[in-house]
């Protein structure tokens, strides 16, 4: 198992900061990432992965009251439901009213997708991250998806500017959880079933 330091921490960081696209460990699979707002920075994201540019990605923070302060027009049911949930291996689907990070959004700039990861333990330094990322698993569009580093595709490492290895991870993608309607009627769907189970969302989120 390899533990990140705080300075693989730090050196994510500036690699978000300058432009650069990272392989990274998350909770789940191996991910792509990118500073959310640098367009030349999300095309070559898109590019390693051979994804076409309209289909969405996520915006993920490494700490539920940066995703929090972030999205400040969230409603009040709706925040409690994000800390309900985060940090876990889901995707949250929110209303975006404000169009925040659009470059994430694809096609639809009214709704975000937002993660933040339950990290373990040897991939905590992760949490130091006060940068939002652009994240997309790391794989090519439509292919199996990484638990190691070695299962990235070899186009995809050499095109990274920075690789970080954190060891075998879990292997399963995030559950995707559409919260549009909860704000309003309590609603939620699971759109993707993933690592985290149904039953287990619906306890997190009972009255």
């Amino acid at each position: 198992m390899a533990t990140l330091t705080a300075d693989d921490a730090a050196t994510f960081a500036r690699c978000m900061q300058v432009g650069g696209v990272a392989i990274f460990p998350a909770d789940t699979v191996y991910g792509l990432a990118c500073e959310p707002s640098d367009k030349e920075a999300v095309r070559r994201l898109y590019a390693m992965k051979g994804r076409v540019p309209d289909k969405p990605a996520a915006v993920m923070f490494f700490q539920p009251s940066l995703a929090l302060a972030a999205l400040p027009e969230l409603g009040p049911r709706t925040r409690d439901a994000l800390l309900a949930l985060l940090p876990g291996a889901v995707t949250l689907l929110l209303p975006n009213p404000s169009g925040r990070y659009p470059l994430a959004c694809g096609p639809d700039p009214a709704t975000i997708g937002l993660r933040v990861p339950a990290l373990p333990p040897h991939l905590a330094a992760l949490r130091d991250v006060t940068w939002p990322v652009l994240q997309s698993s790391a794989n090519r569009a439509g292919g199996p998806d990484a638990r190691t580093v070695d299962a990235v595709p070899s186009g995809i490492r050499e095109a990274a500017d920075l690789v970080l290895d954190g060891g075998e991870l879990p292997g399963t993608s995030s559950t995707v959880i559409d919260l549009a309607g909860y704000e309003d009627g309590g609603t939620w769907t699971i759109v993707r079933a993933g690592a985290v189970p149904d039953e287990e969302v619906a306890a997190r989120l009972a009255p």
